[in-house]
């Protein structure tokens, strides 16, 4: 059939019977969106093509996703649909009038709407021309729109539905988070028990368990309690929701979003968050002035003014010409509303060749194994982002022409530079009750959310998070006896404390506070700001100096005892996250952050904070698990049980796997109940167990455990076991299907090899086909090994997979905050590229002349080839 295009006038003109004609076979695939349906034409859904774009956007009729020129045949192959609606915007030039000014112009009418607008362009120079038309793959036929008369009265109202349709992302992007609630019906009656409560700004625990995250402040009686459990896993027991079903106190406070702006409160009889119009009184009532900063004359509190402005200039480099950088690697991000924390560490993330390779490198896999809705993949989202920062498609220069227009006039900017993340937040905060929000978040937060992603979501038989996984050794000595243990833990940021204490410039410190006391006192604008000057040297020796803990228990006296804990490396990643510990809360309750200057080096060497394991002289203490409280009937009587595990010959629970979990907040019962069930195979693969398993009635119940008889050795592994009918335990199979697999494939992997859950991984990943057939969620794709790093994690082994060698490190990239606050304020993010420092400030990308390196708050330092 020969290629044509059909346009509503001219020759090319076909019959209205024709068309109908021509429509006929590919009626039933084409739908009209309903309530609820997400259509998405302003944005590929591989790419960040958009009708702006040079070949438009072509959406789908039939699942209403979008696609650039260079993907929708990729669809049309994979799916077999035909028919898509072409979206495309035209920039047009106003023409001058007689006068030199521009001369109004007829527009055609916006045929599709609820398009973002290109904010570089004055609108008194453009205008806009929108152009749509229906494309019959594969051969290309072209239907002009409106064509009323001539298409099937189903296609004409599709079409119609499809052009006003609302964007995708509308309802999770309200305006602002606040106007969206409403006062509660209890803020102006609230009684308040008179029982002496006063809370403290720090160290809060839940009085009814030992966690220490997502903890309520009830506005009653100041009992302070657990919130409830999120699907991340993130959350609490759900104390305060008991205590306000025995009670009927309605109103609860989370602690730590208290600010002098307002704070977060829940009301358990609205079931929803609430505003409280009287939230200072109450929260004064047990001791907490959240209004303790005073506003000034003109409107601004004291820590929004001059100080504070510096900040903003030194991190964003104000008042310095910065030159524009375009091509690969250089390409901004649109920040969506407070996004910038999202855009900064995506910036470093896709600088890093690791993750380059993984998604960039397999980008045509990725793309091709993607499920049907690739909006809804992980994989599929950060191979797209990827592209769209590392392909230079968006970031291009702008002509001759254009240069030398923007010489004559400056407000006009570069034209459709950049890529606006918006499908990549929205899949990626799905669900979590912070990073869907348009409020601020905590870079460093964010940056452990996506590793955790990564984790659960491998592109390959390596992922790229292991680049930051770490193992540290922890010595914990008990002070009265002596004795220490040795543990080992995960993790991907090391955490630095400010050493305020050795400021090398107390003096001007103190004469400075003197001087802005007298100025607020005095009601005059304050002094020129003096930050603490702060070595780097000091802050990495408050990280090795040892640490009280709190509730120690120790094994050898089988009581609470004083105890110290150690950290050191046990292992060196391939790049070092090095997060300052600026943001803490002070005495006054006023969350802040310490506006200091530290010396951080381009090269560092923490060769010598390498762990050295148990010493001769030092004695282990008694490998007794502390006691354990557990309900024994439904009256909640309980009675302690001590655990050694000298005798739990059955069980041989991974005590240090427990305690991690547990330091995430989960109940200790389950967190056992995951190793247990786990085979010992770590924590990672325990929490996976965790996630699949929170929902259950019995999640928090104690673990049972099987009597000696019951098992015939030591060595008889959990996952040894064969199921009943010989199918493999559900536990196991849940644990493969929480890692993305198919349960067909995880029973088939687990028949194959005894039920042994990591053997039964190595089968799957060493049967890719089999993969294939069961549509997988992982793409199986070797990645290349770093020559210089030792993967310590072969086949058969426990534990998790980490890249040792060499503590030598060189800074490559460091992300900034400026503002009082994690809640607030804004991130920009240096890398170094090709020799040289850019700075990344939302979209724009510029070569940096004084890179505020003393000044940021998350370090990227990659290692130094021995």
């Amino acid at each position: 059939m020969q290629r044509a295009a059909l346009f509503s006038g001219g020759d090319a003109r076909m019959a209205a019977g024709d068309l109908g004609e021509l429509l006929v076979p590919y009626m039933p695939t084409i739908r009209v969106p309903k309530s609820g349906d997400r259509v998405y034409k302003t944005e590929c859904a591989f790419s960040y093509d958009s009708p702006d774009s040079e070949g438009g956007v072509y959406v789908c009729m039939n699942t209403f996703l979008g696609f650039g020129r260079e993907h929708i045949e990729r669809h049309y192959r994979k799916t077999g649909q035909c028919v898509y609606l072409h979206l495309k915007r035209h920039v047009i030039e106003k023409v001058p009038g007689a006068s030199g000014g521009a001369l109004p112009k007829r527009r055609n009418a916006k045929l599709f709407l609820d398009l973002e607008t290109n904010g570089d362009l004055n609108s008194d120079d453009f205008e806009y021309e929108d152009e749509a038309k229906l494309v019959i793959f594969p051969d290309h036929y072209e239907i002009s729109l409106p064509n009323i008369e001539e298409l099937p009265a189903l296609v004409t109202i599709a079409c119609d539905a499809l052009l006003s349709a609302k964007s995708p992302y509308r309802k999770q992007e309200p305006d602002s988070w606040e106007e969206e609630l409403q006062a509660s019906k209890h803020a102006k009656t609230l009684v308040q028990l008179d029982n002496g409560v006063r809370i403290p700004p720090s160290g809060w625990k839940c009085s009814k368990c030992d966690l220490r995250e997502n903890l309520w402040l009830n506005l009653t009686d100041g009992s302070v309690l657990c919130g409830k459990w999120f699907f991340d896993g993130s959350g609490g027991n759900g104390h305060a929701m008991e205590h306000y079903k025995e009670t009927g106190y309605p109103l609860a406070v989370k602690l730590g979003t208290i600010t002098p702006d307002g704070a977060d409160v829940y009301s358990f009889d609205e079931e929803e968050p609430v505003l409280d119009p009287h939230i200072a009184k109450h929260l004064a009532h047990f001791g907490i002035d959240m209004l303790q900063m005073q506003v000034t004359e003109n409107g601004l509190r004291d820590n929004d003014i001059k100080p504070r402005v510096s900040e903003w200039e030194v991190i964003q480099e104000a008042g310095v010409k910065l030159k524009p950088m375009y091509g690969p690697g250089y390409t901004g991000m649109k920040n969506l509303g407070n996004s910038c924390y999202l855009n900064a560490v995506m910036q470093a993330i896709f600088s890093i060749p690791e993750f380059q390779r993984a998604y960039v490198g397999n980008l045509p896999r990725i793309f091709d194994y993607s499920p049907l809705d690739p909006t809804q993949d992980f994989n599929t989202q950060m191979a797209k982002l990827g592209h769209g920062l590392l392909s230079g498609q968006y970031s291009k220069p702008p002509m001759k022409s254009e240069l030398i227009e923007q010489v004559m006039k400056e407000e006009h900017k570069p034209q459709h530079n950049g890529i606006s993340p918006r499908m990549f937040k929205a899949f990626i905060s799905k669900g979590h009750p912070e990073f869907s929000s348009n409020r601020q978040q905590d870079a460093q937060e964010f940056f452990l959310h996506l590793i955790n992603l990564v984790e659960r979501n491998p592109v390959g038989s390596e992922n790229p998070s292991d680049v930051f996984r770490f193992l540290v050794e922890e010595r914990t000595q008990c002070c009265q006896s002596r004795k220490v243990r040795y543990t080992e833990r995960v993790d991907y940021i090391m955490q630095l404390p400010v050493a305020m204490e050795a400021a090398t410039n107390k003096d001007e410190l103190i004469a400075y506070e003197l001087k802005r006391r007298e100025a607020e006192a005095a009601r005059r604008p304050p002094p020129e700001l003096v930050r603490a000057k702060i070595p780097f040297s000091a802050c990495l020796q408050a990280f090795s100096e040892p640490n009280n803990v709190e509730d120690f228990w120790s094994s050898a006296l089988q009581a609470k005892s004083a105890g110290v804990k150690t950290s050191r490396f046990a292992s060196f990643p391939e790049y070092l996250v090095v997060q300052i510990k600026k943001f803490t809360f002070g005495l006054d309750w006023i969350p802040k952050k310490l506006d200091v200057s530290i010396d951080m080096p381009d090269f560092l060497d923490i060769n010598h904070l390498r762990a050295r394991g148990l010493q001769p002289g030092e004695e282990e203490l008694p490998d007794i698990a502390p006691p354990i409280v557990i309900p024994d009937d439904p009256k909640d009587e309980i009675r302690l049980l001590y655990f050694r595990r000298s005798f739990l010959v059955a069980l041989d629970i991974d005590e240090p796997s427990v305690m991690q979990l547990a330091e995430m907040g989960f109940p200790l019962e389950a967190c056992r109940k995951a190793v247990y069930y786990t085979g010992n195979l770590g924590a990672e693969v325990a929490f996976n167990w965790i996630i699949a398993h929170m929902e259950e009635p019995d999640f928090a119940e104690p673990l049972v455990i099987p009597a000696f008889g019951e098992v015939t050795s030591s060595g008889a592994a959990v996952f040894g076991a064969v199921g009943l009918d010989n199918q493999p335990p559900e536990e196991i199979v849940a644990i493969i299907i929480s890692m993305g697999f198919q349960r067909n494939l995880a029973i088939q992997a687990l028949k194959a090899t005894n039920n042994n859950l990591e053997r039964a991984m190595e089968w799957i990943f060493s049967h890719p086909e089999l993969e294939e057939e069961n549509e997988p969620a992982l793409d199986m794709m070797d990645m290349e090994n770093n020559a210089n790093a030792n993967i310590v994690a072969e086949t058969g082994s426990e534990g998790p997979r980490i890249k040792d060698g060499s503590g030598r490190y060189e800074l490559f990239g460091f992300i900034s905050h400026m503002g009082t606050s994690t809640m607030s304020g804004h991130y920009v993010c240096h890398l170094k590229k090709e020799g040289r420092w850019v700075i990344y400030n939302d979209l724009r990308v510029c070569a940096s002349e004084r890179p505020p390196k003393d000044l940021g708050y998350i370090y990227f330092y990659h290692r130094i080839p021995s």
